[in-house]
């Protein structure tokens, strides 16, 4: 395979019809292969030379739309909610770009393959770049092509130039985020009364906060399709979190975290992600994992141990939890606090806090990509608390590494 295209607009056709004008003398024909539309291109060889073929499978979402559903409508939706998990994971020298790309992940709604199954096609490299061209594509590009830029895998621009590879390296400055507007003005529809209520009261505390809206901004679930996170779960979680905060301000180290993780039975639950920063906690390490006090306090509050979430102008002080509540110290055995935890906030409350802070995280990001200030609210705050309330709410079905703040 020489590289994977993704585009927010569809055509099986149109990709078809790109090819045949660039290869007039090529025979097409036409199959299917489980969900896949496959086109092959054959052009007849000569007593001199070889015959060129190359094959484009072709597959695109069942619901044409600008966002991820939150249920898969079909196996490509799954796909590209993995590639997103993956993109976020890279590193990246402009972040910029970085977020841009993540958004448009989130529009795309087709897929192709381009395969050079016989000889070597000299217009393979203007092909690409002329189909990229025509359908605002990303490109998935494999090493070692005609069209590579890295050594390893790694993602192209429509130009063919590069948008980041697994190193973290960028050629861009700016990538183009383009929607059909008549995906992204079609309503939602068959809301819940409980997502109407929870969309118009969030705004409401935007526009009080002065908080950029976007009334376009869809809702989030219904309290009848979401399942909160059990309250064991939760208090599972915080106790890990609150272990692992206390390494990264240095009053235990990781080995005597890792012991006690282990002593109260919670060791199978640390995620990779902690165990690396336990194995190696670095002070870059560090500094990232005291951001984890915002997620502490969220999860706090969802068991009831503080009393609101405040407004995220400034940090959470954990100081400010009594230690006769908090899942570790003197004052209390972690083991216990997780066994007796067996109540939480309602659905109700997690989920006008998620809708808020979803809300919240999309004026971040909105002043991020406009290089503005944004001075009512601290995006760094917004973005862990609305981390820990996607956990929550298990969004997407995604375990604690894996969150993503889709806005």
């Amino acid at each position: 395979m020489i590289c994977t295209l993704y585009s927010h607009h569809v055509g099986f056709d149109k990709i078809n019809e790109i090819i045949q004008r660039a290869l007039p003398k090529s025979k097409m024909t036409i199959s299917t292969q489980d969900d896949f539309n496959i086109s092959e291109f054959e052009i007849k060889g000569s007593i001199f030379s070889a015959s060129k073929k190359i094959k484009i499978a072709y597959r695109q979402r069942k619901d044409l739309s600008y966002q991820f559903p939150q249920v898969d409508d079909s196996p490509l939706t799954a796909n590209l909610k993995g590639l997103y998990g993956f993109v976020n994971s890279l590193p990246s020298t402009n972040e910029k770009v970085k977020t841009l790309f993540l958004q448009k992940i989130q529009t795309l709604n087709c897929e192709f393959s381009i395969h050079q199954t016989s000889g070597e096609l000299k217009e393979l490299k203007p092909l690409i770049q002329s189909i990229s061209n025509e359908l605002d594509s990303i490109i998935f590009a494999q090493p070692n092509t005609v069209i590579s830029k890295a050594e390893g895998q790694h993602f192209l621009d429509k130009n063919l130039k590069l948008i980041v590879d697994t190193s973290g390296r960028c050629e861009i400055d700016d990538l183009e985020v383009r929607i059909d507007s008549s995906y992204y003005d079609k309503p939602q529809v068959d809301l819940t009364d409980d997502q109407k209520q929870r969309k118009f009261n969030s705004e409401e505390i935007l526009h009080q906060h002065q908080v950029k809206i976007n009334r376009n901004l869809p809702s989030i679930e219904s309290e009848e399709q979401t399942t909160i996170r059990t309250p064991e779960e939760i208090a599972r979680r915080v106790s890990i979190l609150a272990f692992t905060n206390l390494v990264a301000f240095g009053n235990i180290n990781s080995e005597q975290a890792t012991g006690y993780l282990k002593k109260y039975g919670l060791w199978d639950y640390v995620t990779p992600k902690e165990r690396d920063f336990l194995a190696d906690p670095t002070d870059q390490k560090k500094s990232h994992e005291t951001w984890k006090c915002e997620d502490i306090w969220v999860l706090m509050w969802a068991l009831n141990k503080v009393d609101q979430i405040p407004f995220p102008k400034t940090l959470c002080s954990l100081t400010d939890i009594p230690m006769s509540e908090y899942p570790v110290g003197q004052e209390i055995n972690t083991a216990d606090f997780v066994k007796n935890m067996n109540s939480s906030r309602s659905k109700k409350e997690i989920l006008d806090a998620a809708d808020l802070y979803y809300r919240y995280s999309w004026a971040c990001v909105d002043a991020r990509i406009k290089g503005m200030p944004i001075d009512t609210i601290n995006p760094s705050v917004v973005y862990e608390r609305h981390y820990a309330l996607n956990w929550l709410i298990n969004y997407m079905g995604q375990d604690w590494d894996d969150i993503t703040c889709d806005t």
